[in-house]
Parts: structure tokens; C-alpha cells; sequence
């Protein structure tokens, strides 16, 4: 699997397509590219007979660029990364951070895949895509795209714990503009994974991340606050900052992943500093047959009781 982080500081789970896979879906295209391009060549041919050679060597030339390089290009523009062979395997092209390709990613690709598809028969792009962690080849790696997997089971998202209620909107004021994507991935992957380590070890990851966000930050780590919460409460920020931008200011979202928890569940999170381990005293037999002390009597009233009134036979007033 591999993350991706997006601007709501929300991690993608994507797969990276195999190297059949994306062979498949090349040779779908490039079928559908030459039946094209036959039939374009024969229209061409019918209609510039009269023409000399070297017109219509030109126009082949034209043709050759317009249909095989020109094609996929606008294909993949158009369809946002998802072409005939693309679409029949599962498969599409996406950023480096999750988003829908553009034009000058599709450009990049194709312009890179003539030499490494087309003039070396597919020989190089298989090479850089053995070679690359992720399966990408010259292409993805000029234009910063990455060809994934549509059809994955969908699985439990990873939630972020929300910060508790004491630090909501403390930190508005701060500028998250100069924080990388790789930060915003590591804290995130901490928050929801702190549960699963050791305190003393979630601890001192806490306060490296936090230590390394108040540098991008320019603000020091407010006293007294723990780091996980801090970290939790600049999350929760720049999602709301995240969903104000997207809703254009009409109201107000509430960013925070997984709804609203109670009070219960918040005292759960692990945002306190790691406790000793209380040494449990040994029972000695010896100790538990001394007699128990005996129970001091309850102590007196200090202050004398008012005595008896005689009765009157009248009662006052409420």
C-alpha cells in the first residue's frame, strides 16, 4: 500500500498497479491507437493521391504524431487519467498526492512514453518499473504521476482520534503553509497508530514530531500542552481550514474525522504523559494473621445540644 496525504491531512490507501497489469492495459491502448491510425492512413492515402512524395510523406508524419502521441495525450486529459485499456484493467492515473491528472501530465507522459514505449517496444518502461518501488516508469517519475488500482476491496479508514475539547480552536492563528506533505503523513500514521505503542516509546515520537512542526511553524510548543494533543489539535486545524476553503466560507464544517465522542472516550486517549509502574507490595503471610486494629469509636459532638422546650401546645409559623 501506499499513502498519500492530501490538504485535509487525510491519508489515501493506494495500491500500485502491477507491471502486468499496466502491460495489459498499454497493449489495449496501443491496439486501439494502430486500428486507428490504419484506418487513418487509408483515409489519408484515398484522398492525397494526387498529391507528390514528399506531401505525403509529411501528412503521414502528421498522422503519426496526431493519432499514436496526440491520442492518449487528450485521452487521458479528457477522461482524467483513465484510458480504454486503463478502464478495462482497473486501472488510473493519479498525482503524486491522490488529485486527477492535467494536461501537462498527460503531456509529460506521453511525450517520455514515445521514446520508452514506442521506439524501444515497451523495453525500457518494463526496466523502470521493475526498478521503481512503486511501479512507475520514466513517464510517472517526469510528469510526478502514479498509476494505481481502482478495484481494491474498501477497507476500515484509520481515524484521528480528535484533540480534547480544551485546545479547539487554540491554534487558529497559526501558519501551516511551510509544513511538508511527508510531516502531515507521519503525524497522521502516529495519532492513529499511537494506541498500538509502548507509552514510553509513543512518547518520545510525540515530541519529535511536535518538535519538528514547531520548527516549520515558527511557534514553540505552547508549556503544559502534551505533544500528542498538540499534534492532535493542529490536525483537527487544518482540516477545518480545509473545509472552510472547500464550502467558500457559507458555514461553518466540523472537520474532525469520526464525529463527535463523548467524554469517556476522549479521557481514553493516551495524550497523558507515561505513568511508573506502581510496585505492588507483597503480601506476607506473617502480616495477614496480625489482629486487626480495632475501629475507633465515632467521636463526640463538640458542641452541647439546645435543651428540651416545653410544649405549648403552639406551633409556629412556616
Amino acid at each position: 500500500m501506499s499513502e498519500l496525504v492530501t490538504g485535509e491531512a487525510v491519508a489515501l490507501e493506494l495500491r500500485p498497479a502491477k507491471l502486468p497489469s499496466r502491460a495489459l492495459a498499454v497493449l489495449l491502448d496501443l491496439v486501439v491507437a494502430v486500428v486507428a491510425y490504419v484506418l487513418v492512413v487509408i483515409a489519408l492515402v484515398a484522398s492525397t493521391s494526387g498529391l507528390d512524395e514528399a506531401a505525403q510523406t509529411a501528412v503521414s508524419i502528421a498522422a503519426f504524431v496526431l493519432v499514436l502521441v496526440g491520442g492518449p495525450i487528450a485521452v487521458e486529459t479528457l477522461s482524467h487519467g483513465r484510458s480504454l485499456g486503463k478502464l478495462a484493467c482497473g486501472l488510473r492515473v493519479v498525482r503524486d498526492d491522490g488529485g486527477p491528472i492535467r494536461f501537462r501530465h498527460a503531456l509529460a507522459r506521453g511525450a517520455v512514453g514515445v521514446v520508452e514505449i514506442l521506439m524501444t517496444f515497451g523495453v525500457v518502461a518494463c526496466i523502470a518499473s521493475l526498478v521503481s518501488a512503486r511501479g512507475r516508469r520514466l513517464g510517472d517519475v517526469f510528469a510526478g504521476t502514479l498509476v494505481v488500482r481502482e478495484r481494491v476491496p474498501a477497507g476500515r479508514a484509520s481515524l484521528v482520534p480528535p484533540p480534547p475539547p480544551w485546545l479547539a480552536g487554540r491554534f487558529s492563528a497559526l501558519d501551516l503553509s511551510a509544513v511538508p506533505d511527508g510531516l502531515w503523513l507521519a503525524i497522521r500514521q502516529y495519532l492513529t497508530r499511537m494506541h498500538q505503542l509502548d507509552p514510553q516509546v509513543g512518547w518520545t515520537m510525540a515530541e519529535r514530531l511536535a518538535a519538528d512542526l514547531a520548527a516549520r511553524t515558527g511557534v514553540p510548543t505552547p508549556p503544559g500542552v502534551p505533544p500528542a494533543a498538540y499534534l492532535a489539535a493542529v490536525v483537527q486545524e487544518r482540516q477545518a481550514r480545509e473545509a472552510r476553503r472547500a464550502s467558500g466560507g457559507w458555514g461553518v464544517v466540523e472537520a474532525v474525522e469520526g464525529g463527535p465522542q463523548t467524554g469517556a472516550a476522549v479521557q481514553q486517549q493516551p495524550y497523558a504523559p507515561p505513568r511508573a509502574p506502581v510496585p505492588v507490595a507483597s503480601q506476607d503471610p506473617q502480616d495477614s494473621q496480625d489482629p486487626q486494629p480495632a475501629p475507633t469509636p465515632p467521636m463526640q459532638p463538640t458542641h452541647p445540644e439546645p435543651p428540651a422546650r416545653p410544649s405549648t401546645g403552639f406551633a409556629p409559623p412556616a
